[in-house]
């Protein structure tokens, strides 16, 4: 499992120690001492073959925050398991000490006389599903739960959002009603059995029966219905037939045959990416654990009787850097082999005759609708927008054309750029009845609506009391705005999704000069959960 949570580590830490102290409580064992981090690495006998690791320490500076302390904390639990040993793993990795956290678990079965993991399945461990709700974990912009969430049809464009998200890491699942089905019962009788594997792997979704044929009629190359339960992997491309097939299906007549085949079944896909993708930079900069030298009981330290396999540590240390390189080039070259499979379905034309129907989404087709194929096109046809001035430069907008989803970013910007026209229109009027959100909220009938969500009036109290983060946004302004030719531009548009995706930032003058003036298109400036 590997997700986000907005909490410190050492809240995270603090918590994970009390909910691993009451299950060795509940198991008979003894409880761990609290830990004072007075040693770096310690280790600790807590009943016959029950050994508790502790260790911490910092993350190269490279990684640190604004205000520095990027570490590391880490536990791991081994138990006794019939012809084996149980081992889980939880490691904590943030960029500075009061800033957001990273969290892998791992929960790994050892056979007997080997070092290795070995073959077979795991079950999820108590500790995630304990955990989880108490971290308000996320991957990108979607929530990882322990159960299912109930889509509603207000909820449709924030979960196809989730979907098209280039940052999303994790499996989506997507599972739809029956007809005449209570969406509590077949939550209760049908998805909590099929899904209780896929706790910290996959974000989990139960559209209702108004929901469904919202979702449906936007992605209509990858819908979901009659029970059956859906799982979206990473960049979904929502215009592209082909891609449909990537998302794997599963009937209900094969849930209702047998729940428990069927729970494997669902389970595969996402236990596979869990294993397989490259971890965040925080935890692939976690060093391996190196035992200490003495074990501490319930009495004085004893010397560690260290056995014949154990590893070196520097050599483990290189397997686990070979094996991140291995995970970084199999994504990489997935990730070609779709790109590939987009632009030959593009060059034979299958492809949803209207380009790409959902904003922002992953799409490499030229959009048919007029809106711009590329940041090159968009920035040159800036002068489409009278009331609008882009005074960024425009390097940083043209880079975004190199990107995957490039073509997507660049109709989404200009469906926020014509929505910002029409503001603007209205604004220097006195007919806008409030700020460009406002508008977006409200958006008068004929006019283009722009995602209200997506529409963000200005900066964290953060961002602008640093010193650095704020001129990031001190961006070019006429001098009849500001007579140094500088201004503040908190205000934004969310181009895509995630934490590193693009951002329009901009100064509504239309209660002034009557403008509004565009002084970034790029990837998204520093902040707290960028480094």
């Amino acid at each position: 499992m590997t997700v986000g949570t907005p909490r410190p580590r050492a809240e995270v830490a603090a918590l994970a120690d009390q909910l691993l102290a009451a299950w060795l409580k509940r198991e008979g064992h003894d409880e761990p001492p609290p830990d004072t981090q007075t040693l770096p690495a310690e280790r600790l006998r807590l009943g016959e073959r029950v050994l508790l690791d502790r260790d911490f320490g910092d993350l190269p500076s490279s990684l640190a925050g604004p205000a520095s302390g990027a570490g590391y904390v880490r536990r791991r639990l081994r138990t006794p398991a019939p012809h084996g040993t149980d081992q889980l793993t939880l490691t904590l990795a943030s960029a500075s000490a009061d800033g957001p956290t990273e969290v892998r678990l791992e929960a790994e079965y050892l056979a007997a006389g080997s070092a290795l993991r070995s073959g077979g399945r795991v079950p999820v461990p108590d500790l995630a599903r304990a955990l989880l709700p108490l971290l308000d974990a996320t991957d990108g912009p979607a929530q990882i739960g322990v159960a299912p969430r109930l889509v509603r049809p207000a909820e449709v464009e924030a979960l196809i959002d989730e979907l098209c998200d280039p940052e999303r890491r994790l499996p989506v699942l997507v599972a739809s009603l029956p007809p005449s089905t209570a969406p509590a019962s077949w939550l209760t009788e049908a998805l909590l059995p099929l899904t209780r594997q896929l706790t910290g792997l996959a974000a989990l979704h139960l559209l209702d029966h108004e929901a469904l044929p919202l979702f449906n009629v936007a992605l209509e190359y990858h819908k979901v219905y009659g029970g059956a339960v859906r799982t979206y992997l990473p960049e979904v491309d929502p215009a592209c037939r082909a891609d449909g097939a990537r998302h794997p299906v599963l009937p209900r007549h094969r849930i209702e045959e047998d729940v428990r085949r069927a729970a494997a079944l669902l389970a595969r896909e996402p236990r596979r990416l869990a294993t397989d993708l490259p971890l965040p930079a925080l935890l692939a900069a976690v060093p391996v654990f190196r035992a200490p030298a003495e074990l501490r009981g319930a009495g004085s330290p004893v010397p560690e009787q260290r056995t014949d396999q154990e590893v070196d540590a520097a050599e483990r240390q290189a397997r686990a850097d070979e094996l991140q390189r291995v995970r970084h080039s199999l994504h990489r070259s997935r990730r070609r082999e779709r790109f590939l499979s987009a632009a030959n379905e593009d060059r034979a034309g299958l492809r949803h005759p209207s380009g790409l129907s959902l904003p922002g989404r992953l799409c490499t087709v030229r959009p048919c609708d007029g809106s711009p194929g590329s940041f090159g096109e968009l920035v040159g046809r800036f002068a489409e927008f009278p009331l609008l001035e882009f005074t960024g430069d425009q390097k940083e907008a043209l880079a975004l054309d190199g990107q995957y989803a490039g073509t997507g970013w660049a109709r989404l910007t200009w469906e926020g750029l014509t929505a910002l026209q029409e503001y603007a229109s209205a604004a220097v009027r006195g007919e806008a009845g409030g700020d460009f959100k406002q508008w977006c909220e409200h958006t008068p009938p004929g006019c283009h609506r722009f995602p209200p969500r997506k529409a963000v009036r200005g900066e964290s109290r953060t961002v602008e009391s640093h010193t650095k983060w704020k001129r990031e946004r001190m961006l070019p302004v006429p001098e009849c705005v500001d007579s140094s030719r500088r201004a503040f531009m908190g205000a934004h548009l969310r181009i895509g999704g995630g934490r590193t995706a693009p951002r329009l930032h901009y100064l509504d003058d239309c209660s002034g000069s009557g403008r509004i003036y565009v002084g970034y298109i790029g990837l998204h400036l520093t902040n707290t959960r960028t480094n």
